[in-house]
């Protein structure tokens, strides 16, 4: 099988085509991604953007043959463009390592794919081999690593799974002066009712962050957060288990604002990855980077 190149920094996505009753390629995709409509994939077609496994266009035409695959790039018409474009802290041959600002996903998600952090720096760098070697949340600010080489990938994962990396975020909440500080919290978190969002439930922790007070500013206060584990959403969840949900926080401790509706760029999540230490396990040598992403309130 021919790779199948990106576009303009995008990776195609692919579909295996099952048995079925459909006459044409375009009548199995009708059916399998209705929230496309038919101009929409019949310009896809004419613009090339439907591939067969040898990396070829095929009409929209085309007789259906399963088990087969097709490969089809993501296009959204108006993109929303960003207010903030992210910036390469650190690059060598291996590793690059990106400040994302808020709002920004990691990978195409949603309404964003040029805009995504991921094809932003395939556009920047030229290497379609990039990959993310671990995700924060689109709401969240801060450091993100990235593999350049296929080769390297394992050996990057394994910081994550040994938990081999000391990562420190920072967050702005309400300012309690009767919580006892530091502490470390843990619980045991699952997927929510709703899709989007981790709730605490009774059990056997899963979870563990450690949260210290940095500084305080009238009813307001900077706390620093330590990950142990690395559930989703484990930052915003436990600073709302504590009485102290971050400010700027659509989702916790209620639903504000769903996931596909509008962004009000004037009130980020006030969440940062602020920095990353590890030894790196291709050349060894000690490595810690720190975010210039600033939150409301910082040292």
């Amino acid at each position: 099988m021919s790779r199948i190149p990106t576009r303009h920094g995008v990776g195609p996505s692919r579909v295996t085509l099952p048995a079925g009753p459909w006459a044409t390629v375009l009548d199995f995709l009708l059916v399998r991604m209705p929230d496309i409509s038919r101009d929409e994939w019949l310009h896809r077609f004419s613009q090339g953007l439907v591939l067969n496994e040898s990396a070829q266009p095929v009409a929209a035409t085309q007789t259906y043959t399963p088990h087969t695959q097709l490969y089809y790039y993501r296009h959204i018409a108006n993109e929303p463009v960003l207010p903030q474009k992210a910036r390469i802290v650190f690059e060598d041959a291996h590793l690059i390592v990106a400040d994302k600002p808020h709002f920004m996903p990691v990978t195409p998600a949603g309404r964003y794919v040029q805009q995504s952090l991921l094809v932003q720096l395939k556009n920047l760098t030229g290497n379609d081999d990039l990959v993310p070697l671990h995700r924060i949340d689109r709401e969240t600010a801060g450091l993100v690593m990235f593999g350049k080489r296929f080769a390297d990938r394992d050996a990057y994962h394994a910081l994550f799974r040994d938990k081999a990396l000391h990562k420190v975020y920072e967050a702005v909440a309400a300012h309690n002066p009767s919580l006892e500080l530091p502490r470390t919290h843990t619980s045991r978190l699952q997927p929510d009712t709703l899709f989007f969002r981790t709730q605490e439930v009774a059990g056997e922790p899963n979870s563990e962050t450690r949260i210290r007070l940095l500084k305080v500013e009238g009813p307001r206060a900077l706390y620093q957060l330590e990950p142990v584990s690395g559930k989703r959403h484990q930052l915003r969840v436990h600073m709302m288990a504590l009485g102290l949900p971050l400010e700027g926080d659509q989702f916790y401790p209620t639903v504000l604002r769903g996931p596909d509706a509008e962004e009000d760029f004037s009130n980020p999540l006030q969440l940062l990855a602020k920095s990353v230490a590890f030894t790196d396990p291709v050349t060894g040598e000690a490595r810690e980077f720190h975010s210039e992403m600033r939150l409301s309130i910082a040292l």
